[in-house]
């Protein structure tokens, strides 16, 4: 990894209500171990009960019955087993971190009173802009990143694309050059075939 290149997670806001249902397990994790702790320590069992409704609970489980287990109960469980495991795995993807790669600056000029600086973006489009301008590039997606200009190209139907790949890459160096922007590294990735592009290639 090149000095300076940044990598940076991407989250869903979704986040939130993520760790919010872990923080809720994580305290009736914590509250009913305390339960235990004080049926060890020999505290009355009523009065844990009191607090805690484990008794009620055990004994409702216990006394279950399989005519109990109706078609209707059956249905009930099922669909919202099948909802809690949508819901939750949903939140769970969500909630996963995605690395990026953070975009770059050009830097020009600095100086004790300021300086020049070009975006990223315009970079970006400039590349873009010079790729699309070749008659074989159907379209042109480009990212500056750590100071390489990424360039993902879908072409027409060429007879080189290697060539036709060198092609645009020296053609966004000239560009670059022609701005009087300093020569940056471009990496050409050959994305998609456009079958639908009907440009007449010489």
């Amino acid at each position: 990894m090149k000095a300076g290149q940044r990598i940076r997670p991407r989250t869903s806001g979704l986040w939130v209500i993520g760790y919010l249902l872990v923080a809720l397990l994580g305290a009736a994790l914590i509250f009913y171990g305390l339960m235990t702790i004080l049926l060890a320590l020999k505290v009355s069992p009523a009065f844990v009960d009191s607090i805690s409704g484990y008794r009620g609970a055990y004994d409702y489980l216990a006394g279950l019955q399989p005519q109990d287990v109706t078609d209707t109960v059956r249905i009930i469980v099922a669909a919202a087993g099948l909802l809690a495991f949508l819901l939750f795995g949903y939140l769970a993807w969500k909630s996963i971190p995605r690395p990026y790669l953070s975009r770059s600056e050009l830097t020009l000029s600095a100086s004790e009173d300021g300086g020049v600086v070009v975006g990223a973006r315009a970079v970006e489009r400039l590349a873009e802009a010079s790729a699309e301008r070749h008659r074989s590039v159907a379209s042109a997606s480009a990212l500056f990143i750590a100071d390489d200009i990424v360039l993902d190209v879908s072409l027409a139907r060429v007879p080189d694309a290697a060539q036709t790949l060198r092609d645009v890459q020296s053609d966004v160096r000239e560009a670059l050059d022609r701005h009087q922007l300093p020569e940056r590294p471009v990496n050409v990735t050959l994305t998609a075939f456009d079958h639908k592009q009907r440009r007449e290639l010489n």
